[in-house]
């Protein structure tokens, strides 16, 4: 009894079924994606945002807070959370907004640019 060819197709059809149940669902996947796009982790279009922080005891800071028309001054602990004053001036957000960018650290990528650029500079200053 010679049972080869029926194993050799029987798996050849698994595998084809296989490749097209995992074909389907990288479609399926593919078009959810597409169809339910959302920016979720982004920061473009957020609405609140930090501008920043400052420690001022154990788990104990005061934040910076950027609401759509106000900047929040807010009293963070631990277990509580309180306003402790609201910015509605306009004059004074354009400030506050300036400063937050000028005293912006550069990113990640930034930085390590800067430091792939002197390793190279390096290394080619070397005979």
């Amino acid at each position: 009894m010679n049972y080869q060819p029926e194993l050799i197709s029987s798996a050849l059809r698994m595998l084809v079924a296989l490749g097209v149940i995992l074909g389907g669902l990288l479609i399926i996947l593919y078009y959810t994606k597409r169809k339910f796009k959302t920016d979720i982790g982004r920061s473009k279009g957020k609405l609140i945002r930090v501008l920043g922080s400052s420690y001022i005891g154990v788990k104990k800071h005061i934040s910076l807070v950027e609401v759509p028309g106000a900047i929040l001054i807010l009293g963070i602990t631990n277990d509580n959370m309180c306003l402790l004053s609201k910015v509605e001036d306009e004059t004074l957000i354009q400030k506050i907004k300036g400063d937050e960018v000028d005293e912006q650290s550069p990113s990640f990528s930034d930085q390590l640019h800067k430091l792939s650029s002197r390793f190279k500079e390096h290394k080619n200053k070397r005979p």
